[in-house]
């Protein structure tokens, strides 16, 4: 069959014959034994129901074993045997153009050089999933490719609900996950109803098929990384950037720090994670010695050095390690998956990564209080350097919160609404009043050609239109216009592009509804192939997360959903191609709800139309919320909208006087 052909087929009327476990995969971590009895039973028939009960019979002992041996059911049989990556969009078989950009977003997100788990379906995170099992991918490529322009496919934490009659400027697909009810969203909670087949987390961009590689994040990390060493009032030439994590999005860490001229620290448990960051040349070396790392960071100040160094190891080991040698480290982090601290997101000090995924999986007890452990002593090493100057943020992972509930010294002295923790949220400090308060967030695109020409004349494009607003843009957001121009100029030589070819800078809404007006009107006239539009869920108006996106909302509202809600819901009549809202991602299931978009450019009037309903509601909702908080950047942000736009009226906040309390 060809490949189109298999995509239109959906599950085969006959079973492919099974297919061996490959150990040279980065596999999921085993899941814990959590379902009863009654409970497998149940689980067993949700898996059943895709197929013909004639494959029943057979299919059952399979399906029991893969819940045994994973904790899950993956459906691994029916994994396609042709190349997972984004390919042309003109291959992709459909009646919609819309629909085979979606298309070929799915298949970037489960791409081998992108996925962390792809035989698991998972993108990133450690449990970020695309789909909940093969079945699941081969019927929603089906639909996909019967889709007409008519019609909206529903997708319910992964499994395709089914095509609905709807119209043109509705939606292709509406994509939920995790949206469980909220007195039912603890972590025992979502590892039930996901080995029941029936629940998902999608991450913030793996469900919702927007996830680019960990370029999507080099840029956030890079504008963090530098504003740090701004905070500290030092040059990032010769400075010590300490942080963990090279799976998923935390394997952009050393690509940013060698961006932002650092000599940066990333530790790493995992060697398969480690090799691939390195053979991808994300990070530039690999050390397995703690005495040997010391020596070479010695040496990387002594020359001055822009460098990236991984360690084969634990992070805490760093940390007391180089407080031990007397080694300063200027700024610190951490960008372990602590949304999912008990299944594969953290693993504890002291014990290897193989016993930690054994114990994980055997006595998930003993293995809770291993990374509880860790974690205080983690805290402990970094209290010691942050004592002696050393500036630490939290990057967003719930190291703080998570540390906290371990009982580790985390929590201020003084604690206030907002401010709870010794340490700043990173968005508090930096993204939150530099970037999210003026609209700054990761506006991204795709180029559905895939052909590295595009890429190369959509940088072009972006840089002309960058530079032209820079001309007359306040003061305010000078530094935020000049940091994406020196971005986007060096973009190709960084060589970030991993999967499809794509690219992310930060920009506003003028900025994001500008480029996007400048890409419809090449595609038009031939000049490049279509685009296709979104941004990470982590941005302005996207995302409700109390300790990550709007950790710098100090008006008590942090803890509330409805911008979340609210943009989904906006972006939805505005034009999106498909969108999608997500209980968890990047801090946990629980722990925050975002929404996200995608949108097909192709050089037709409709979406220019589109685009500028659309992207100038998307980020200015954020603003909005942001302005009636009493943050004085989005105030000011909010206010150049409504002079640019007459029929935007938003309600402003009057300040009050503190001398009055």
């Amino acid at each position: 069959m060809t490949f189109q052909e298999e995509i239109q087929q959906g599950i085969p009327d006959f079973l492919p014959n099974p297919k061996p476990y490959n150990s040279e995969i980065n596999h999921a971590p085993k899941r814990k034994d959590i379902l009863s009895a009654e409970e497998k039973v149940l689980a067993l028939k949700n898996a059943l129901r895709y197929f013909d009960p004639k494959f029943h019979a057979e299919l059952l002992p399979e399906f029991r074993q893969e819940l045994e041996d994973f904790g899950r059911i993956y459906m691994f049989r029916f994994r396609p045997e042709y190349d997972m990556k984004a390919k042309n969009i003109g291959e992709y078989p459909g009646k919609s153009e819309q629909a085979k950009a979606i298309m070929l977003m799915i298949q970037n997100n489960l791409d081998y050089a992108v996925a962390q788990h792809p035989h698991e379906l998972i993108t990133y995170g450690g449990n970020g999933a695309v789909f909940q099992n093969w079945a699941q991918y081969l019927l929603t490529m089906k639909y996909l490719s019967e889709m007409t322009d008519e019609q909206t496919l529903a997708m319910y934490s992964g499994h395709p609900m089914g095509l609905f009659p709807s119209h043109k400027d509705a939606p292709r697909v509406v994509v939920t996950n995790g949206l469980v009810i909220p007195n039912y969203s603890k972590p025992d909670d979502w590892e039930k109803f996901n080995a029941l087949g029936v629940s998902q987390y999608g991450q913030m961009t793996a469900g919702s098929f927007m996830y680019i590689g960990p370029q999507g994040i080099v840029h956030g990390t890079t504008i963090t990384v530098l504003n740090a060493f701004r905070i500290i009032k030092k040059s990032p030439k010769g400075g010590i950037f300490v942080t963990s994590g090279l799976g998923g999005m935390s394997g952009a860490q050393p690509k940013a720090g060698n961006i932002a001229g650092c000599i940066t620290v990333c530790a790493e448990v995992n060697p398969k994670i480690a090799k691939i960051r390195h053979e991808q040349k994300w990070v530039d070396e690999i050390h397995e010695n703690l005495d040997d790392l010391v020596e070479r960071v010695r040496k990387a100040q002594q020359d001055n050095e822009t460098v990236s160094l991984a360690y084969l190891g634990n992070v805490v080991e760093v940390w007391e390690k180089f407080d031990f040698e007397g080694l300063k480290i200027d700024i610190g982090s951490d960008q372990t998956s602590l949304h999912n601290p008990w299944a594969g997101g953290y693993y504890p000090v002291g014990i290897s990564f193989k016993e930690a995924n054994k114990m994980m999986a055997e006595n998930p007890e003993e293995f809770k209080e291993k990374v509880r452990k860790s974690l205080r002593r983690h805290a402990a090493a970094i209290n010691k350097h942050t004592e002696s100057g050393t500036y630490f943020f939290d990057y967003g992972n719930a190291f703080l919160l998570e540390a906290s509930r371990a009982g580790a010294d985390v929590m201020s002295e003084n604690p206030c609404l907002g401010r709870e923790f010794k340490y700043p949220s990173y968005v508090q400090d930096i993204m939150g009043p530099m970037c999210f308060d003026y609209g700054f967030g990761p506006f991204r695109w795709v180029c559905a050609s895939g052909k590295l020409e595009d890429l190369a004349k959509t940088d072009e494009i972006a840089c002309e239109v960058l530079e032209e607003i820079m001309k007359n843009s306040p003061a305010e957001i000078q530094q935020q216009m000049q940091d994406n121009i020196t971005w986007i100029k060096g973009a190709q030589q960084n060589k970030l592009v991993v999967g499809s070819q794509a690219r992310i800078l930060y920009a506003d809404a003028e900025g994001r509804m500008k480029i996007a007006e400048a890409f419809n009107n090449s595609i038009k006239k031939g000049e490049i192939g279509p685009i296709i539009l979104g941004r990470d869920h982590h941005d302005v108006s996207g995302t409700d997360s109390p300790y990550r996106e709007t950790s710098n909302i100090y008006d008590g509202s942090r803890f509330t959903a409805d911008m979340a809600i609210q943009n989904v819901i906006g972006d939805s009549f505005r034009g999106a191609t498909w969108v999608s809202i997500h209980n968890g991602g990047g801090v946990g299931w629980g722990e925050v709800i975002n929404g996200g978009f995608g949108m097909l450019l192709d050089g037709s009037p409709d979406a220019e139309r589109r685009l500028k309903s659309m992207l100038f509601w998307d980020v200015n909702n954020g603003i909005a919320r942001r302005s009636w908080a009493r943050n004085e950047g989005a105030v000011f942000a909010i206010k150049r909208a409504m002079e640019a736009e007459p029929h935007l009226k938003v309600t402003l906040p009057h300040f009050v006087d503190e001398r009055l309390f």
